[in-house]
């Protein structure tokens, strides 16, 4: 196997293979990554067992067709490391592989592609295509809300839920809900996915090109995403997610419309002085007018209050503001919607109007 290659052409798809490599790997061969030459074409896959990512380059000439694994992260390291421009050549050795750049040569071990493992073949049972911004659209606007190690492991993913005029992704970690919906032309049945928090994240990482097309393809146990210089599969979450249409509130008869810069940043400065565990802080609601309080174990305080459309009754509520910061963080309008019932009750968050997303945060006891 040998070819001549840009440091900019391999940098790119081998730091995004490289994300899916896993550190502390049980196999040695999954530290590696996959170089396959056919014809013109390079391959690099990288794989953790539970995501596997195949980047595609052309090349400029022929290669030596052939096939090898060499260790991820310092071929990166060694890519990184070299000038703006520079032309490498790898050529396999027998059992190492030569890395080759101007005045600059590397030599590298290597493990037989015959050992490096496939994840397993999608049963395209659902594909479809949508634009890659929509998709990366609803996981941005949702993912921050995914549970990290929560021991319910279905928590710890994204639902994808798919029908045949929506995409739709939800995220919670039993504190706080995000939704997010995007308008394609799905599958004829309904179907109900979870991808796991890294497939999530990762697949993110691809979502590029915003003039570009992604095709999913949903099985029983897959989710793959191709697109012109990758291909993504992933496995996905055997569990049941909640039923999340229960926990959106409804019928809430208490709105506030507030400036969400001005919001974000009477949030931010109240955090401040927060109880650094429980991030609480306390918001009261009266006519036209939003007062934040916030206090920790030194007995320090902040309050600040700030202008807002409302009419209604008095309330008090308390809720953990770092989740608040989160909501206000991804919505894109300039005005925002609070829709609350009482203290007792999760507050609905939305952009003001036709608004394709809903957040639900839980309130605090404080």
């Amino acid at each position: 196997m040998k070819f001549v290659i840009s440091r900019e052409a391999l940098l790119r798809p081998l730091q995004l293979v490289a994300g899916v490599v896993e550190k502390r790997q049980t196999l040695p061969v999954l530290s590696n990554v996959l170089l396959e030459i056919e014809g013109q074409q390079l391959s690099l896959t990288g794989t953790d067992l539970e995501v596997e990512l195949v980047g595609r380059v052309t090349l400029d000439e022929v290669g030596q067709e052939g096939a090898i694994t060499v260790p991820a992260k310092k071929l990166m390291d060694i890519c990184r490391s070299l000038p703006d421009g520079a032309q490498i050549e790898v050529e396999q050795d027998e059992a190492r592989v030569n890395v080759r750049s101007g005045r600059s040569r590397f030599t590298l071990s290597t493990l037989p592609a015959t050992e490096f493992p496939n994840v397993d073949a999608v049963a395209d049972e659902h594909t479809f295509a949508l634009p890659q911004i929509d998709l990366r659209r609803i996981i941005d606007r949702t993912s921050f809300a995914m549970a990290q190690q929560d021991v319910r492991y279905y928590l710890n993913g994204m639902l994808i839920e798919v029908t045949p005029e929506s995409l739709r992704a939800v995220a919670t970690d039993g504190h706080r809900l995000a939704t997010c919906v995007a308008t394609v032309t799905g599958p004829k049945e309904a179907q109900q996915i979870i991808l796991p928090r890294k497939g999530v994240l990762e697949m993110a990482k691809l979502l590029t090109d915003p003039e570009a097309t992604v095709s999913l393809a949903l099985s029983a146990n897959h989710l793959r995403a191709h697109t012109e210089a990758f291909t993504f599969t992933s496995k996905l979450v055997d569990g049941k997610f909640p039923d999340y249409s229960r926990v959106i509130p409804k019928g809430g008869n208490n709105v506030m419309l507030g400036d969400r810069t001005e919001l974000r940043q009477v949030f931010n400065r109240t955090a401040i002085l927060s109880n650094e565990k429980y991030r609480g802080v306390r918001m009261l609601l009266s006519t036209d007018n939003l007062q934040v309080f916030a206090n920790n174990p030194e007995q320090e305080e902040a309050e600040e209050s700030t202008a807002v459309e409302y009419q209604g009754d008095s309330l008090e509520m308390g809720f953990n503001v770092s989740y608040l910061q989160d909501v206000l963080g991804v919505i894109s309008t300039e005005q925002v919607k609070f829709t609350l019932s009482d203290a007792n009750s999760s507050a609905l968050i939305e952009e003001s109007h036709d608004s394709d997303a809903m957040y639900v945060v839980m309130p605090m006891r404080l």
